[in-house]
């Protein structure tokens, strides 16, 4: 067996580091200079959204001998809407950093690998599948997926961000709900340290509303001055438009495993994915190595995104007002307990509750 891995992102790196772990040696092509080779941004992993899993950290050394060491864990997470806001407190989830930073979960991820990685690699998918018995494609995107129709697209979203200097609780992070700002989509600020932070507007690209994305993101440069009352000084900015959303048909065809983004292990509610990444790739190995198979494995991932995807199309008939409803109901002790409670999956319970919903208005 020959195994070629395209792309060394999280997802291609977690499958390495398996396949290592039983013996077989992969080698790893990567298109850019060397392993997180992007631009900076934090991450979170957030338990409500990894259920049943509680600690990803944790899930990942214990089970399958991955060790990550996160940015720190959220205790506290401030939701705002236009009027209102919820403080949710408890063992919420972790910060981490991705992207160009030597602690990123990418150069972490790195040096647990000991198989051999091509840079700068011009290899095509179909070189790859001529020349190796199999091959994990974990480009990071969804190109190769939908080039041999194996993809299903149900969005394309636009997110601008910026690295941002000033004076920050590393174990707190603060989101926006305010379609004034960041119409159905939202904004996000985390902190890497004590001093620096991602801020960061996402949304959905709708057919019947022009966005105007510098504006937005400088409406949410504002409130996050105005919430955290200083000013932020802007290092480093990215961007991307129309990056599209969706989900396999099916992930494995022939000898070749769809990983990562290439599965489409984003969450388009509010573009989670991490662990479901890792996950990708760690079950890709599985498959490789006799230890289940792929499609099985990964099907709790795809009702993830399924749950996840009535999740956005609702947040795509919701108003300010009945956003302000829902932060007003979260900031209870009902609320609390729905996110922390262990035993409680909001994304499968949100997504359950507005299926008819959805259906309705369609």
């Amino acid at each position: 067996m020959r195994v070629a891995i395209m792309g060394a992102g999280l997802s291609g790196l977690a499958c390495a580091i398996t396949l290592e772990q039983h013996g077989i040696e992969p080698v790893i092509y990567e298109k850019r200079s060397r392993i997180g080779d992007r631009f900076v941004n934090g991450e979170v992993l957030l338990s409500m959204f990894t259920r049943p899993v509680n600690d990803s950290i944790a899930y990942l050394s214990e089970q399958f001998g991955i060790f990550l060491q996160p940015a720190a864990g959220i205790s506290k997470m401030t939701i705002y809407s236009k009027h209102k806001k919820a403080v949710l407190k408890g063992q919420l989830g972790f910060t981490n950093v991705r992207g160009r930073e030597k602690n990123s979960f990418e150069a972490q991820l790195g040096r647990q690998v000991k198989s051999k990685i091509h840079y700068h690699s011009e290899k095509t998918y179909e070189e790859l599948l001529a020349e190796y018995t199999h091959v994990v494609l974990a480009t990071g995107d969804s190109d190769y997926a939908k080039k041999t129709r194996n993809f299903r697209e149900d969005l394309t979203v636009s997110i601008k961000g910026a690295t941002v200097e000033g004076s920050f609780d590393p174990y707190e992070v603060m989101t926006w709900l305010d379609y004034e700002i960041a119409p159905f989509g939202y904004g996000y600020l985390i902190p890497f340290s004590e001093k620096e932070a991602n801020l960061v507007i996402a949304f959905p690209d709708l057919s019947e509303i022009e966005i105007d994305i510098e504006h937005s993101w400088d409406r949410l440069y504002q409130k996050a001055q105005a919430e955290l009352q200083q000013g932020l000084s802007v290092t480093d900015r990215f961007q991307i438009t129309g990056y599209p959303m969706g989900l396999c048909h099916t992930g494995r065809v022939g000898n070749t495993f769809y990983v990562g983004n290439c599965f489409g292990a984003m969450m388009p509610f509010m573009g989670f994915g991490q662990h479901a990444s890792l996950m990708t790739g760690i079950y890709a190995a599985h498959d490789l190595c006799g230890l289940g198979h792929y499609e099985e494995l990964t099907k709790p991932i795809r009702q993830s995104y399924e749950n996840s995807i009535i999740l956005r199309r609702a947040m795509e008939r919701l108003s300010n007002e009945t956003l302000d409803t829902i932060i007003q109901h979260l900031d209870s002790s009902w609320g609390e307990k729905l996110i922390t409670n262990p035993k409680l999956d909001p994304l499968k319970m949100a997504s359950y509750l507005l299926r008819p919903y959805i259906k309705l208005t369609q």
